[in-house]
């Protein structure tokens, strides 16, 4: 048996994770059809915990060839918990970053890069019993430790996955807020990435990204490269406002234009201007 499936969040109150869990799925148009209660194997497809057996949810004839290189660094990806967390409180840091993202009760939220649970934990109380949060991380070790974080702290609302690094192939149309939150800068295939997230939003769904304003290898994103990143796929940045508690700034882009053929894609350069083509 998989140890995925002797894990203690699916060992207590399985029935209770299938409910919360299909209620969420049901509202993404997924159906529930193969999912029955008590059976342990449905619901770890359900939870997402075996995240790199899940087939896409759609674009999955765009091969990863497809899409360019960014012309610039991408930093190595470091310790999944870069401070502590009592320090961020005291700092009133998720409390800004949630506060400016809009993130409300009853909201449907992505956790993307979720690392040790610092902003999973707090988006789930924040979206309360009747919100969702969905935390993943492309490493198996730090997500199998969120996953119990999550179990130990009952957090009902929330579900925990792996990651793949250039597609969390999250479902179709069901998140409010997506968060990449000091993360960005460590995604080696950002066209791709962003290119296929973008069904994942909700009408009127936000991606909300918090970096700091510095190079990428030096673990940020200066704001005119992220800008220029975004609008090569066909986004819209519609806020950005510095972050001081967080150690940088916060912008949030909406999906408000066709997405870009893949082909057509312009890289940009660290200075944050479209690179001619060839």
């Amino acid at each position: 048996m998989s140890p995925l499936l002797k894990h203690p969040v699916l060992r207590r109150g399985p029935e209770r994770w299938l409910a919360g869990v299909a209620r969420t799925l049901q509202r993404s148009g997924l159906r529930r059809s193969t999912a029955r209660p008590g059976s342990r194997i449905a619901l770890a497809a359900l939870l997402g915990l075996a995240g790199c057996h899940h087939a896409p949810l759609g674009d999955d004839n765009v091969p990863s060839s497809a899409f360019p290189a960014p012309a610039r660094p991408v930093a190595p990806i470091i310790s999944a918990g870069w401070s502590n967390e009592d320090a961020r409180d005291k700092a009133g840091e998720a409390n800004a970053v949630m506060r400016e993202a809009g993130i409300r009760r009853g909201m449907t939220v992505a956790d993307i890069g979720a690392g040790e649970g610092y902003y999973t934990v707090r988006l789930a109380a924040r979206v309360g019993a009747s919100g969702r949060v969905l935390a993943e991380d492309v490493v198996s070790q730090v997500r199998d430790a969120l996953a119990d974080r999550v179990a130990r702290e009952r957090l009902d609302n929330v579900s925990v996955r792996l990651g793949l690094p250039a597609d969390p192939r999250l479902p179709r149309g069901s998140f409010d807020r997506i968060m990449l939150v000091h993360m960005y800068h460590e995604i080696a295939s950002p066209y791709e990435f962003l290119w296929r997230i973008w069904p994942a939003l909700k009408s009127g769904g936000r991606i909300v990204v918090v970096d700091a304003d510095r190079p990428t290898l030096a673990h940020g994103t200066p704001p005119a490269l992220l800008a220029c990143e975004f609008a090569a796929i066909g986004y819209v940045r519609v806020a950005q406002v510095p972050m001081p508690s967080a150690g940088g700034y916060l912008a949030m882009f909406a999906a408000q234009n066709p997405r870009t053929d893949p082909k057509a894609i312009q890289r940009c350069g660290e200075d944050g201007r479209i690179l001619p083509a060839g």
